[in-house]
């Protein structure tokens, strides 16, 4: 789901722990975005929450 989402192969973070990490944040963002209850598709959340600070706030539940 990862690869789909955030197109994980493409990425180039390679040093250290960096992509490990980066990975977990992923999963992160993408479990909040899940669990939001509106309706649309992952994609279209994860493009809102990238455009509309509001949304954004609300999902991470500032």
């Amino acid at each position: 789901m990862l690869d789909v989402s955030f197109r994980e192969d493409a990425s180039r973070i390679r040093k250290g722990d960096g992509s490990e990490n980066v990975a977990v944040l992923r999963r992160i963002a993408l479990n909040l975005v899940r669990q939001e209850d509106r309706p649309g598709s992952l994609r279209q959340k994860r493009k809102r929450a990238g455009w509309d600070d509001t949304y954004r706030e609300e999902i991470l539940d500032i």
